[in-house]
């Protein structure tokens, strides 16, 4: 078992570096079996010039030909542990060093490495080490010039950031390019490409009227791909100049697709390095999801040249000063161009599916970390989506006006500078005039807050009073939880549904309709009501909390069928589901409760609803929400109860999934828009009932709809119903046919091996037979994704009693972590919640991650979290 104690990074412990970094000047020399890299570093002294302590500069698996300073050779230097260490002998001076790395076998996908048939770089987080000696930190910012020689044939495009200057050709078949980023930055936001590449050429014209060159590079195969990844890229230009006043600065905008990426996407000044899954698309080869995701992936990195390049963070605990506003940004980005309501449901169902559960296990932290071991262990739906929750509620509490007033002035005043959380919050604290101290625990205090509510009302007074108690459990490291701010978006609704005036003693903005909470329990009263009225909290999501309240039967109905506020009409209709499949699991219902009933009716009748709104309400909790609200997870019984209410409600409106299976197909043209989506949306899950029905007809109509398909969507809205029918020799026979025609695009691959890998009834020999196709390749993570990731998302697979999944995955996270320890560590967070189980399933979990543990080796990337999640 690995003993040796990793080390462990603070915030307090921050301390500003030694020396700056003014000038960085790189030249990469790409051989076939090696590449020289030639970095020249312009530094100074930070502090008093006449005390020079050693230079220490990262350097991961460098072979150092030389070094130097100020063109003098350095003999005595120690390099071990990661770390070079040398002795200035002036306050100001140049270092250069020539090392030789090796991309061919760099198979961590960090530093410089090879993809495909090119070179390319992935430095965030602490990747520019693996290329050079550096201060590889994101306080550190300096200029770059970069120059890349490689074997023309092989490479002829040759890329990095900034702007071209020069080019030309070399002896031996050889040739360069340089270019030069006028802007200074962290090396984490360094890249460079070479390689056989397709470019596809727009452009854009700023609101100044400056002409910006738009460039997306492919390799060949994925060449028809990029028209879609262009057209997000200028509506994300247009958007930020009108939404945030954000107009883009270099007179050259790149994207390069890569089919090995460990991430969805990186936004490197000027030239961003994609996932070829998050990038590239045709109607016949992405759905409507993935359309969905490329274009808010596409905004979300081109967001980044303010929110992270041009501002950017003072060290790694900051991280969500980044990312979290950028997931904002770009919600709302897709919230302009498509459905709001629908985004900001499917946004909070992505937060309580993965986020809430991670606030509630083993491995919980807060927004702004106080410390870590491996950094690329808290690129979480912590920091992203949380985080992205905390910008929200900045813009609930200011309103639109200030909140833009407040983000120009974090812009203006930190342009070109490295900075904190707190320093973004109290810009809003400056244009709004209020004091957000208390707000900033949001950022430093783990968990999800709980937030319990209590009715009264008083007929002869006409007075009616609600009681907010709030709380927060103790996580890892934090047992001592303070009150928040936590704003209350809120209505009181009559009879009818319609909303009444509201006359209250709280904290209570009229025109924002929002209510502030910041005591650990306030009691608001409400004047002037002649009836009880229906309390309609947290609209739109107001708060990333957990609401306690328990209303009545009628009072749901109310907001199930009568609540203008689409959320919270969501969050009704789930309540009821969530209710149902509780007791059921509980073994506390003998039938399904009249209630669903009622409520599925009048969505399936409501002609207001949109198809969009409408497929989401119709939509069951996930698993994931059922053990989230179970305190031991039972889960065989856990299953049979979300079967029994699937099948209930698939033979019970048969008819209806029928009807609207049939009369929302098109052979219309495929176009992006809301409202075609919605209608896929609609059509897809009316199938899937249909043919979970049993109907015959049913299942015909759903290979018909694969067979007939002119886009993706369609064709896996057939191919998905198909597969949750019982017919094996059926889907056997799409999918042989699937994989026939698509064997040789990379993105339907990795949808078939996907599809499998969820499917009903597989077990482990199944996926290891996947494994063993020619299609998979244990070194590319998008195919490592589709297969175990896959596999641990299929619920069923995976807790199947018999244990083998969990065995079976603590080989594959070993193994992974020889390979590519990042992608090793995400899978850790499939045993997280192992102590949520009943005892038989728990001791297996434990067992399979204590084997994790004891293999020689591990990175610490893993290592972090398997002790994390066994404590």
């Amino acid at each position: 078992m690995r003993t040796e104690t990793p080390v462990t990074i603070r915030l307090k412990d921050y301390q500003p570096p030694a020396y700056w970094i003014k000038n960085c000047a790189l030249i990469i020399r790409i051989f076939a079996n090696y590449t020289e890299v030639d970095s020249t570093l312009t530094m100074v002294r930070n502090g008093d010039p006449s005390e020079l302590p050693a230079l220490v500069l990262d350097g991961v698996e460098q072979l150092i030909q030389s070094l130097s300073f100020d063109g003098e050779a350095i003999t005595d230097y120690d390099y071990q542990h990661d770390r070079l260490t040398v002795q200035p002998t002036q306050a100001e001076f140049t270092f250069n060093a020539v090392t030789h790395i090796f991309p061919n076998t760099n198979t961590s996908l960090e530093g410089l490495y090879k993809s495909g048939t090119m070179v390319c770089t992935q430095c965030e987080a602490e990747g520019f080490r693996k290329i050079t000696f550096y201060l590889d930190r994101p306080d550190v910012m300096a200029t770059f010039s970069t120059r890349i020689e490689a074997d023309q044939a092989p490479f002829p495009i040759l890329l990095a950031n900034g702007n071209p200057t020069a080019s030309g050709e070399l002896e031996q078949g050889r040739h360069f390019a340089t270019w030069d980023d006028p802007f200074a930055k962290p090396a984490y936001l360094f890249a460079t490409v070479a390689g056989d590449l397709v470019r596809r050429d727009d452009a854009f014209t700023t609101a100044s009227g400056r002409d910006i060159s738009l460039r997306i590079f492919a390799e060949p195969h994925n060449a028809h791909k990029t028209e879609f990844a262009l057209t997000a890229l200028k509506k994300s230009m247009r958007w930020d100049e009108e939404r945030f006043g954000r107009e883009y600065d270099l007179d050259i905008f790149m994207i390069v697709a890569s089919d090995f990426f460990n991430m969805g996407a990186m936004e490197n000044k000027g030239l961003n390095i994609f996932n070829s899954a998050a990038v590239l698309a045709t109607p016949e080869t992405a759905s409507d999801d993935r359309f969905e995701r490329i274009e808010g992936i596409v905004a979300h990195e081109y967001f980044h040249n303010w929110s992270g390049n041009r501002v950017t963070c003072r060290d790694w605990f900051q991280l969500s000063l980044k990312e979290g506003f950028t997931v904002y940004r770009d919600a709302e980005f897709t919230s302009d161009l498509h459905d709001r309501a629908v985004k900001r449901i499917k946004d909070v169902l992505f937060l309580k599916n993965h986020q809430f559960p991670q606030d509630g296990g083993p491995n919980a932290h807060p927004v702004q970390p106080q410390e870590y071991i491996e950094i690329n262990n808290f690129y979480t739906v912590t920091v992203y989506e949380k985080g992205a929750e905390i910008v929200g509620m900045l813009h609930t509490l200011l309103g639109d006006r200030p909140f833009r007033q407040a983000c120009d002035l974090y812009f203006e005043r930190f342009d070109g500078m490295a900075v904190t959380t707190d320093d973004f919050v109290d810009c809003m604290a400056q244009i709004s005039g209020q004091d957000f101290s208390q707000f900033k625990r949001w950022y430093t205090q783990a968990g999800t807050p709980i937030v319990e509510i209590h009715e009264d009302y008083d007929a002869n007074l006409a007075r009616y009073r609600l009681s907010f108690t709030q709380s927060c459990p103790a996580t890892p490291g934090q047992s001592d939880k303070q009150p928040l701010v936590i704003p209350v978006k809120m209505a009181l609704l009559d009879s009818t549904g319609q909303a009444l005036p509201i006359d209250c003693d709280g904290d209570y903005n009229a025109d924002t309709q929002v209510l502030t909470l910041t005591e650990a329990v306030t009691t608001v009263t409400f004047q002037h009501l002649a009836s009880q009225p229906t309390p309609s909290l947290f609209r739109d999501f107001s708060a990333p909390v957990r609401v306690r309240q328990a209303l009545s039967d009628p009072a749901l109905l109310l907001l199930a069928q009568h609540d203008d506020n689409a959320f919270n009409r969501f969050e009704a209709v789930q309540q009821v589901y969530l209710d149902t499949l509780l007791k059921l699991t509980r073994g506390e219902l003998d039938a399904i409760p009249a209630l669903v009933d009622t409520v599925v009716l009048s969505i399936l009748s409501d002609t207001r609803l949109s198809h969009a709104l409408q497929a989401v309400l119709l939509s069951l909790p996930s698993y994931q929400q059922m053990m989230d609200n179970l305190d031991t997870v039972d889960a065989e019984a856990v299953i049979v109860a979300r079967d029994r209410l699937k099948l209930h409600l698939a033979q019970t409106y048969q008819s209806h999934w029928a009807t609207l299976s049939q009369t929302l197909t098109s052979a219309d043209d495929y176009v992006f828009t809301a409202d075609e989506v919605g209608r896929r949306e609609l059509q897809g899950l009316a199938l899937y009932y249909w043919v979970l029905s049993g109907d015959k007809f049913g299942l015909n109509s759903a290979e018909a709809l694969y067979r007939a398909a002119q886009n993706q969507t369609d064709r896996l809205n057939g191919l998905k119903a198909v597969m949750a029918s019982p017919d094996r020799d059926r889907q056997q026979r799409l999918l042989v046919h699937f994989y026939r025609h698509w064997h040789q695009d990379t993105q339907m691959v990795e949808t078939w091996l996907a599809l499998q890998a969820g499917a009903e009834g597989v077990g482990v020999t199944d996926i290891l037979l996947l494994m063993a196709h020619d299609a998979f390749d244990f070194t590319n993570p998008n195919k490592v994704r589709s297969v175990l990731g896959g596999f641990t998302q299929n619920f069923k697979a995976f807790h199947d009693i018999q244990g083998d999944g969990y065995n079976f995955m603590s080989e594959q996270i070993v193994a992974l972590n020889a390979i590519n320890p990042q992608v090793a560590a995400r899978f850790v967070g499939v045993f997280e919640r192992w102590r949520k189980f009943a005892p038989e399933r728990s001791a297996a979990m434990h067992s399979a991650l204590t084997a994790v543990l004891e293999t020689e080796s591990l990175s610490p990337d893993v290592l972090e979290l398997v002790q994390k999640t066994l404590v």
